[in-house]
């Protein structure tokens, strides 16, 4: 990657130490990129491009790995796993950084944690929802449950179904499956009538065979300023894809 990357690392409320990476410009306007589940900033965001390409709009590109994933803290203790913790430890980083005007972009559990932190008061100028549809937001325990099996089944899943490929991912991303299960209880669902508050202009990005979180065109469509952008692949393979980059960047920049 030609770009040039930065690691940091900060306290969360609980003491708990958040790492984020940082790309771009360090005056350009901030956009701060939250990952999916079992990856983190690297896989979702620089591997395959996408940060080079938002960054070359002239922005800084802020990418924390979520508690429990990357080069933060995996604590295995229950206690460090209240509900929404994402949520705030995504709203501790913009406190400590001073960010008051800025982008936000989720893929996936990611997604979800930019729409909470909407709900939950923050102002984004502009959201991102990728890999996330309308029933992906409503109602959150059934992918719960199928990565609470993916979890606690491991080496048991049949070759090529989706939770053996989770499994897969979570070997390469060197996922910490201990702590994930604990993170699995922290999600919050989203209310219908909260859906009002995501009112900023706001882009549903998502794979055209991608249906893990439900319709990311119904979600578009529900949203009072959404707007649904289709790019190749499904939930896992869309990632991998220079158009998914390429989509947030033109709608960022």
């Amino acid at each position: 990657m030609a770009a040039r990357t930065t690691t940091h690392h900060f306290a969360a409320s609980d003491g708990q130490q958040i790492a984020w990476h940082e790309m771009g410009e360090p005056d350009g306007r901030p956009v701060v990129l939250l990952h999916g589940l079992f990856s983190n900033a690297f896989t979702n965001w620089i591997r395959f491009g996408h940060a080079e390409a938002i960054a070359a709009q002239g922005l800084r590109v802020i990418m924390p790995d979520h508690r429990a994933h990357g080069d933060s803290a995996k604590p295995h203790d229950p206690a460090f796993y209240p509900k929404d913790v994402l949520t705030s430890d995504a709203f501790a980083l913009i406190d400590h950084l001073g960010l008051t005007d800025y982008d936000l972009v989720g893929y996936s559990l990611g997604a979800r944690t930019a729409a909470r932190m909407v709900v939950k008061g923050a102002t984004p100028r502009r959201l991102v929802l990728a890999g996330m549809g309308l029933e992906g937001l409503l109602g959150t325990r059934g992918r719960a449950g199928h990565f609470r099996d993916v979890l606690e089944n491991l080496g048991k899943h049949e070759r090529g179904s989706p939770k053996w490929l989770a499994e897969a991912f979570l070997k390469t991303t060197k996922g910490d499956p201990e702590a994930l299960l604990l993170l699995l209880d922290t999600w919050e669902d989203i209310g219908e009538a909260d859906l009002d508050k995501l009112s900023m202009p706001t882009l549903v990005v998502a794979g055209a065979e991608d249906h893990d979180n439900g319709s990311a065109p119904a979600l578009a469509e529900r949203l009072p300023n959404g707007t649904y952008q289709e790019v190749p692949g499904g939930h896992m393979s869309s990632v991998t894809q220079p158009e998914l980059g390429a989509a947030i960047a033109a709608f960022l920049g």
